[in-house]
């Protein structure tokens, strides 16, 4: 037992030498072009709003955002928000516009349902995420823009999302729940230096964009708070993550696009999307997740540097027939968990339908993820991998991974209809991926995408 405790030891401060000597592989984070001056600035007070944390001020955001677009051909203007509390319902922003919040500022969503209006559902859906049917818009909104920024001094936007949740739970709702920040359909997009706090739903949803970059970004939600999620890139290209802390009750980093026979219509995948040094926090969901809406597809993902911690699950690709779509050329490397409670998870049997209308022999595929260089502490269970039957999940790799498991070794991995390799792995894993086959792990490299 002894001569074993010490081999595990051995493997772990390997595994962690090797985590700290990797420097940040190539990745679109490392190519970014968007620059965030602009030559005009207004004060939101200007258009009348009043920062006690009562007044209303939705009329006075949507006036500033009007009045900014005549500039857009003059090179742009910011709307800066000084220390204050912000009440205020929905709004929508404007290209070539930056909302700045100054450190003390924090714009809070209104509690009145009234102030969040009802729009119809995204295309790739076909409903709302909560109900059937439309839903309600999101706090801060962008519709087919380009050249965005919304930055600021550690400035903070609240969604006051527990009587959303309370609504949620008791079946009160009578649309599915807004987002803090929704983006559809634009480009060149940047997010940073903001907190994100207590989101209805999700925080920030870039869908159908192009483009996007969010940098040094905070996001907390009561761990018990239901279905929400961090950061949800859906149907995006060209998107970078880093530098976050999340810590919300479901997925802290999901990526996505679409829903069954409406996200194979609309075909856009999530693709070329760099995803480095962050840390995440979830007791009641997973840490990082691929789906299970992912319809358009997931490809060319890379993940680096990643800190996990107190979470049900570190890393988890979920989906289910019905679903279409593919999840594959994924690499994830340098992670660190600690105190997880089951470190890997692919199933093929998980979440629901938008209604009955969806093809059972549309069966989704994932294929070449490769996972490497992790360290696990306080880990209860390995890995449970389980594909779908006559639809195997092929081609994974696990290499260079040492997890202290908490439970017998012997019976941490679970594994059905899936096939894969691995090398320098603890606890041993299952059969089905300790193929000795001349398998070669998949690798990315985003130069020619950053470039194009």
């Amino acid at each position: 037992m002894k001569r074993l405790v010490k081999a595990i030891v051995i493997l772990i401060l390997a595994v962690a030498d090797a985590i700290e000597a990797s420097g940040s592989s190539d990745g679109y984070c490392n190519y970014k072009h968007i620059s965030t001056s602009r030559p005009h600035s207004v004060t939101i007070t200007e258009f009348g709003a009043v920062g006690d944390g009562l007044t209303l001020n939705t009329v006075a955001f949507q006036n500033a955002v009007f009045y900014l677009r005549s500039f857009a051909d003059k090179g742009g203007a910011q709307l800066y928000v000084p220390q204050g509390r912000w009440l205020t319902g929905s709004f929508n922003l404007t290209s070539h516009l930056t909302l700045f919040l100054e450190q003390d500022a924090i714009i809070i969503g209104s509690q009145d349902s009234s102030q969040w209006p009802i729009v119809e559902s995204l295309p790739s859906y076909g409903q709302g995420l909560d109900l059937p049917g439309a839903r309600h818009r999101s706090l801060i909104n962008g519709y087919n823009l380009t050249d965005v920024v919304i930055t600021g001094d550690n400035g903070t936007i609240d969604g006051q999302g527990l009587i959303w949740w309370e609504w949620f739970s008791s079946q009160s709702l009578n649309y599915s729940r807004p987002h803090l920040l929704e983006l559809v359909n634009c480009n060149d997009i940047v997010v940073s230096n903001l907190t994100f706090l207590n989101s209805p739903a999700w925080s920030i949803h870039p869908v159908y964009c192009r483009n996007v970059e969010i940098q040094n970004i905070t996001i907390h939600a009561s761990s018990d708070s239901p279905y929400t999620n961090g950061i949800v890139p859906d149907s995006c290209s060209n998107l970078c993550i880093e530098d976050c802390s999340i810590d919300v009750g479901h997925d802290a980093i999901a990526l996505k696009s679409g829903w069954d026979n409406y996200g194979i219509s609309y075909g856009m995948p999530s693709t070329y999307i760099h995803i480095s040094k962050v840390h995440l926090q979830t007791p009641l969901g997973s840490a990082l997740a691929f789906g299970s809406e992912m319809s358009g597809g997931i490809s060319f993902i890379y993940v680096e540097h990643l800190h996990i911690d107190n979470s049900l699950t570190g890393i988890n690709f979920k989906t289910t027939r019905g679903r279409g779509g593919f999840i594959e050329d994924i690499v994830v490397s340098n992670v660190e968990m600690e105190n997880v409670h089951e470190a890997f998870r692919f199933t093929g049997h998980c979440g629901g339908h938008p209604n009955d209308e969806y093809d059972p022999d549309a069966l989704p595929k994932i294929k070449q993820v490769t996972l490497k260089n992790i360290v696990g502490t306080n880990i209860s269970t390995a890995g449970f991998f389980s594909g779908i039957e006559n639809d195997p999940f092929t081609a994974i790799c696990l290499s260079n991974i040492a997890l202290s498991i908490t439970s017998d070794p012997s019976n941490s991995w679970s594994c059905s209809n899936v096939s894969g390799y691995s090398e320098s792995v603890f606890p041993d894993p299952c059969s089905d991926l300790n193929s000795n086959s001349s398998f070669s792990c998949f690798s990315l490299d985003f130069t020619a995408a950053a470039e194009a």
